[in-house]
């Protein structure tokens, strides 16, 4: 069995967010070289734009609070009052600086476990059409075309491709086109978890 992930499964993995346990799972078992796993190569860099995101935004917060902080330590009466506020000014900036390690280890898990899909020429082509066929974003594109060269090259009885907002994929031509490939759209990391633990007790 194949399962391919995109971005949304490096940032559940790096922000440990609701469904990361089931996401570890998934890894683990790819990683044991259980199921195989495929990655388009794009989803390796897009992390890195909602991190930088991320980090602007906590950045301006802190410097507003600071401002916010100067002016109130004026007074006397909230000296002592104001002292956790510039602990969690500090919190913003430590908590972005462990963000960006969470992200770096689990793309260099992912780059040693997965088989990653490169966004060449043929891929990039084919985005533009799905673009336009299917109304996906760009970002989707990239990730749905790179999605499908793989399972052209790579032939198995069964895949899945899994997608924490499978709204951006919600089109049934999409999930027909998929399962001519023997693969299945799960909409989220848990249901995809228990698909793939089901699918290996069934072998």
């Amino acid at each position: 069995m194949n399962v391919y992930v995109e971005t949304n499964f490096l940032l559940e993995l790096a922000f440990r967010q609701e469904q990361f346990e089931s996401c570890e799972g998934i890894l683990k078992l790819c990683e044991a070289r259980t199921v195989g796993l495929a990655v388009p190569a794009y989803s390796l860099a897009e992390p890195y734009e909602v991190l930088t995101r991320r980090q602007n935004h906590r950045r301006r917060m802190k410097r507003e609070l600071d401002i916010e902080l100067q002016q109130l330590a004026r007074s006397t009466a909230h000296k002592d009052r104001l002292r956790g506020f510039r602990d969690l000014a500090a919190l913003l900036m430590n908590i972005s600086d462990e963000a960006a390690e969470q992200l770096e280890e689990v793309r260099l898990r992912l780059i040693n476990a997965a088989d990653l899909t490169p966004l060449d020429a043929s891929v990039l082509a084919s985005a533009t059409q799905h673009q336009a066929t299917h109304g996906l974003s760009a970002q989707d594109a990239f990730v749905y075309s790179s999605v499908l060269s793989h399972l052209e090259q790579v032939r198995t009885s069964q895949s899945c491709f899994l997608n924490k907002n499978t709204r951006d994929f919600e089109d049934q031509a999409i999930v027909r086109e998929l399962a001519r490939y023997n693969c299945k759209l799960l909409p989220r990391f848990d249901a995809g978890y228990a698909f793939i633990r089901h699918a290996l007790r069934v072998e």
